[in-house]
């Protein structure tokens, strides 16, 4: 019985660990693939009305950011909608790669937001297009821009 007591304690104690390992969101090739292709025309939509924001509380934009670093999001409904937080998908670069699993992997999607605490990515400028939708179907979107140093 003590053995299972120690095994359930120490348990307890690797999981934050494991919740603060550093996740690779974007493999060198994939960033390089993305900043070489072209462009794609892209028509600009108009937002439904209100439709669910998205915050970005980090990574700072201001500046260039080192790597690992955290990306933390906040999502904020309009009343009496509620977030719907198995809608949230984040997509990678020119290609638009799906990365959801990966960043879901490292941290879990809540109604508030999602907090990932090491985001690796190798250097050169990142684009993340952020989604999630409420209780009504209106889709928030958000566009997050940043370079790795």
């Amino acid at each position: 019985m003590k053995t299972t007591a120690k095994l359930f304690a120490a348990c307890l104690i690797a999981i934050p660990l494991c919740l603060r390992a550093q996740v690779l969101l974007v493999t060198d090739e994939e960033a390089a693939a993305s900043r070489a292709a072209p462009q794609p025309f892209t028509a600009r939509a108009v937002p439904a009305p209100d439709a669910p924001r998205i915050n970005i509380l980090a990574p700072s934009v201001a500046s260039t950011v080192a790597s690992p670093t955290r990306i933390q999001v906040q999502f904020q409904p309009t009343a009496p909608a509620l977030i719907r937080p198995e809608t949230f998908k984040v997509l990678y670069g020119t290609f638009r790669i799906d990365i959801t699993g990966r960043i879901t992997a490292a941290s879990k999607v809540t109604a508030e937001g999602i907090d990932v605490a090491q985001a690796s990515l190798p250097k050169g400028s990142h684009k993340l297009f952020i989604e999630v939708q409420d209780s009504a179907g209106r889709v928030g979107e958000r566009v997050l821009q940043f370079e790795v140093e």
